[in-house]
């Protein structure tokens, strides 16, 4: 009899831990929707083909056509390519059926990571029930912390605001008291003509006080002229200026939350004097299949300020600035086709440097990558505390500010002569390059014994204050 209650006894906590243990890997297909949005919807649609094939039921269809099982998939997911080359004769027949067009590898996906991308595939309809029911729990949870936050810093701030109230209304007594007072002393007084007539003779009064007068017109003569050399000197120096573009693009949701580096859309900065606005075939790379925006990123401030109602709304807003590209470039989100009139979108130009200035992004973006990127970790870039540049790690944040952290572009910097010639006198020339190394070996050596063995060379050592290289 004990024998047999200890055998139950091992047989139920056996199946205790094989429930617990499948229920810890169970496949999410809610999350199976979310990796599919981010890592497959480039190249698959779950129904028709796009440039890979359709992948409802993929697992099911591998299994009919070839005999293969998920081993299979996590292989050709995680590296087709290794998968060809052993010589998988389904891997190639694939590849070959779709013009020999290489799959990128995902080494990154884990293998529950797959599992819940193929638990989607085989029914999408629970994956996005799924995915929209957690984000629900997700965002009610938020509300709900904030709601609580909201709550108990709430005692605090009307403690605050209930004394603000009473200092200003003992504040306004004391004033009425005060005027009250003034006027009944000043009521009974009459003043007779000799006193009115040098009480309000300013001639009199300035004969009196020449001397004071002449000085006071002196320092309100210098603040004039002061402030008329400022406003001159402000001319063309447009620090702030964040212009209303045609279509709403929020770089911090594409460079920070997605980490899209800044020269895969402004590539010309790589190869030429500007930076270029880049094309929207550029931006159609991704959003022939981005076709609505369901980040969790949401900008509050566009509900504070009152334009939108809450975070759904602003949602709504991207999507539909998403639609104006479309109609724009003539992209048909149904059928996937350029079948309508185009028009180009007229973007506002923020950054224009004066036609007698010479600036090659190419010069920055590429020659002085290295010694900039230096220049931002060692905080040596002018204003850069101002500029709010931080740890960033892009060279293009040394002059135009944490661009990744703006939802609409502004201009972060003055851009004025002088701070040019500043960032000019304090960034060092890369010296680990081995043109430079050779090329400036002399003057790096003259420099040594000027100044001595830890002397470094900066920009404005190797002519970069001659005005000859940025006015032509």
């Amino acid at each position: 009899m004990k024998a047999r209650f200890l055998k139950r006894i091992r047989l139920w906590s056996c199946a205790i831990i094989l429930s617990t243990f499948s229920l810890a890997n169970a496949q999410d297909a809610g999350k199976g929707y979310e990796l599919f949005e981010a890592n497959c919807t480039a190249c698959h649609q779950i129904d028709g083909k796009l440039i890979g094939p359709e992948l409802r039921n993929v697992e099911k269809r591998v299994q009919e056509e070839a005999g293969l099982g998920k081993e299979w998939l996590h292989a050709w997911i995680k590296d087709n390519k290794a998968l060809r080359e052993s010589g998988d004769a389904y891997a190639n027949k694939i590849y070959a059926d779709y013009n020999n067009t290489e799959m990128l590898a995902f080494p990154n996906l884990s293998e529950g990571d797959i599992d819940n991308i193929l638990a989607y595939t085989a029914d999408p309809d629970a994956g996005v029930k799924a995915f929209e029911e957690a984000k629900a729990a997700k965002k009610k949870e938020a509300a709900a912390k904030k709601a609580a936050e909201a709550a108990q810093g709430g005692g605090a701030n009307s403690g605050v605001i209930a004394v603000g109230f009473v200092v200003l209304a003992v504040l306004l007594l004391w004033i009425l008291v005060r005027v009250n007072a003034l006027v009944k002393a000043t009521a009974t007084e009459e003043l007779n003509a000799e006193t009115e007539r040098v009480a309000f003779s300013f001639a009199e009064f300035f004969q009196k006080y020449q001397k004071v007068g002449t000085v006071a017109i002196a320092v309100l003569a210098f603040f004039a002229l002061y402030n008329v050399y400022w406003g001159l000197m402000g001319i063309g120096v447009d620090k702030g200026y964040e212009p209303e573009q045609p279509i709403y693009f929020s770089h911090k949701v594409h460079a920070g939350v997605q980490g899209i580096d800044c020269q895969y859309c402004h590539s010309s900065a790589k190869y030429g004097k500007v930076s270029g606005i880049p094309s929207p075939n550029v931006c159609m790379n991704c959003h022939k299949t981005i076709k609505e925006y369901k980040g969790d990123y949401f900008e509050e401030e566009l509900i504070t300020s009152g334009k939108f109602a809450d975070e759904d709304a602003v949602k709504t807003f991207y999507t539909g600035e998403i639609q104006k590209m479309y109609k724009a470039i003539g992209w048909n989100p149904e059928t996937n086709k350029y079948d309508g009139p185009q028009k180009p979108i007229e973007w506002v130009r923020i950054h224009n440097m004066p036609d007698f200035v010479f600036f090659s992004h190419a010069q920055h973006v590429v020659a002085g990558e290295k010694a900039i990127k230096k220049a931002i970790k060692e905080g040596t870039i002018p204003n850069a505390k101002e500029l709010n540049i931080g740890s960033g790690d892009q060279v293009c944040f040394a002059c135009h500010g944490r661009v990744d952290e703006m939802n609409e572009v502004k201009m972060a910097n003055d851009f004025t002569m002088g701070w040019c010639i500043e960032c000019h006198r304090t960034t060092e020339v890369d010296m680990d390059n081995e043109y430079n190394k050779e090329y400036y070996a002399e003057l790096h050596e003259k420099l040594k014994k000027q100044y001595g063995d830890a002397t470094k060379i900066t920009v404005d050592a190797i002519g970069g204050l001659e005005c000859g290289k940025c006015h032509y």
